[in-house]
């Protein structure tokens, strides 16, 4: 399973974050399968890629430590591909989601943690 992740601190409030993300997500070609004020669950549309290619995506917005001008948020992005070679489908929607929000004119980039 190929599983990647990053971590982010952005200068917006926490307000306007959540609704902000999932205009990005889907503006990056995911549909919204899940979203509450803190967690977001996107998945790739079927039929674009063969089933176990499919990418979710899962963001979790940090509530504890956001203030009126931060927010900490993670992202998970994963699918049931075996990462055998270091730039496989998942890899390629992650780094193009991570830069998405890295030059997203919404916000401005802090910090950018990818683990």
């Amino acid at each position: 399973m190929a599983r990647y992740t990053c971590s982010f601190i952005v200068s917006i409030s926490i307000d306007h974050l959540q609704p902000l993300l999932v205009e990005l997500l889907q503006d990056c070609g995911l549909d919204i399968q899940y979203c509450s004020t803190d967690y977001i669950m996107a998945r790739e549309v079927p039929g674009t890629v063969i089933f176990n290619k499919l990418v979710t995506v899962e963001v979790l917005i940090d509530k504890s430590t956001a203030t009126e001008t931060e927010t900490r948020m993670s992202i998970v992005a994963k699918n049931q591909e075996l990462p055998l070679q270091l730039d496989n489908h998942c890899r390629q929607l992650f780094d193009f989601i991570k830069q998405a929000i890295e030059h997203s004119r919404h916000w401005h980039l802090i910090e950018s943690l990818a683990g």
